[in-house]
């Protein structure tokens, strides 16, 4: 007997479905189901090892070819919540394409983050839906203090896609998640690390103000001493330093933007 999801409490019921039958699909979870087996790549599937993707029930297919089965369907949150329910990792990288990001709740969101279990899908998610949720912000902070290294991860990338998706977010916001960074520099974890040097060095680029902020940062991870912060800081410095960023800033900056 398989096991269930561990959001198979996420129910999605006939009547809800029937309630909205304007935002609905023609699709099926079922017929969704078997087109992704039709799509499936031996290829792609040997591939997903090779980037670090480690997941139990794949079927191997590409970005791309995901990408487009999502614009047939169109968007779908009921459809969503069901394909996430299966397991699949295809099928949960396409509820994050599929899904509605004004639908999403703050619960949803915590029982999803629950499980990650891979880089991309953990970036999708941030990426295509919740970066222009409204509790995108705070679920950024709260995650920062989980041990899980996925759903870790999730809190900087979601911080990464944040600073360049919300162009109206003030500069105090991410200040508050530099401190963040900083605290959080020490993890030694690949997928964590990754994604914490990524988010400071994306704020570093948001403005000349954050830039000046996320080098001062940098140099203070710099000093933790730790493998990992030298890591972060060191990467993230050579480009918030380099003199392509601070024209492009200074040009941004001249121009009012």
């Amino acid at each position: 007997m398989k096991a269930q999801s561990r959001s198979s409490s996420i129910r999605t019921t006939p009547s809800k479905r029937d309630a909205e039958p304007g935002n609905r699909s023609a699709w099926t979870k079922a017929a969704v189901l078997r087109e992704l087996e039709s799509l499936a790549d031996p290829r792609v599937r040997a591939k997903m090892e090779y980037f670090g993707v480690h997941v139990s029930k794949a079927h191997g297919i590409s970005a791309p070819v995901l990408h487009a089965l999502a614009k047939r369907i169109g968007k779908d949150h009921w459809l969503a919540l069901e394909l996430w329910n299966t397991g699949i990792h295809e099928a949960r990288l396409l509820a994050t394409l599929i899904g509605e990001s004004e639908k999403v709740t703050a619960a949803e969101m915590d029982r999803w983050v629950r499980d990650f279990d891979s880089w991309d899908l953990v970036d999708a998610a941030c990426c295509y839906l919740y970066a222009y949720v409204k509790p995108a912000w705070s679920k950024a902070a709260a995650w920062s203090r989980r041990r899980e290294e996925f759903a870790k991860r999730a809190a900087f990338s979601l911080m990464a896609y944040l600073s360049y998706k919300d162009k109206a977010a003030p500069d105090a916001r991410f200040t508050r998640f530099l401190r963040v960074i900083e605290r959080e520099a020490y993890d030694e974890r690949n997928f964590v690390r990754k994604a914490v040097n990524w988010a400071l060095r994306n704020i570093g680029k948001r403005n000349l103000r954050l830039n000046r902020e996320a080098i001062r940062v940098g140099e203070k991870i710099r000093q933790q001493g730790s493998r990992s912060a030298r890591w972060i800081a060191g990467d993230a410095l050579r480009e918030l330093q380099s003199a392509a960023v601070q024209a492009r800033l200074r040009q941004k900056a001249d121009a009012g933007q």
